[in-house]
């Protein structure tokens, strides 16, 4: 397996990654502003990115995700953590700068025109109640994630308000040309 990243770790520190954050906080391997560009890594390092709860701090997402294509290889795998749109977690904290939603990531598939970044969508699940893994539910917000997961495009319409979810997984795969 090649090499992974593990953006904005905070506390959780992932074996096997190189962990990095915008804190000097113990066991970082390197100290980064998502917010600058260009990050300090060479084109092409990584085949893996993870990020919980970071990409809805940056101040230009379209900015961050060229810079995660760029550090990419092609086929490279980017999975993101982030709040649903309507939940109370993304407008509490003041440092949120953004909003996601089923649709986000659209804009950067090969229709897109907002960047030459493109990234194909393998999968994005709702969640109910956070949980600490990448796309799982906890068992007793199964039934509510199933549902919402079954007509996506529908609850975001007409229901996200009355029963919001509070998390949005995104599993994103690099698209470059060869």
């Amino acid at each position: 397996m090649g090499k992974k990243l593990n953006l904005g770790c905070g506390r959780d520190i992932k074996e096997g990654y190189v962990n990095v954050d915008l804190v000097k906080l113990p066991d970082i391997d390197k100290i980064v502003d998502f917010n600058k560009a260009p990050y300090p890594f060479e084109d092409n390092e990584f085949e893996e990115v993870y990020n919980r709860h970071v990409l809805e701090h940056t101040e230009n997402l379209i900015k961050t995700m060229e810079e995660l294509h760029r550090i990419c290889k092609s086929g490279a795998k980017i999975k993101i953590i982030c709040p649903y749109f309507a939940s109370h977690g993304a407008y509490n904290d003041p440092t949120h700068t953004r909003f996601f939603t089923y649709g986000t990531f659209e804009y950067f598939n090969e229709s897109g025109y907002y960047s030459k970044a493109v990234f194909n969508t393998l999968k994005r699940r709702m969640f109910f109640l956070s949980s600490n893994g990448f796309m799982k539910s906890k068992w007793f917000s199964k039934p509510f994630d199933l549902l919402i997961n079954a007509l996506p495009i529908i609850y975001q319409r007409f229901f996200c308000y009355m029963l919001p979810a509070s998390e949005i997984h995104f599993e994103l795969e690099v698209k470059k040309d060869k």
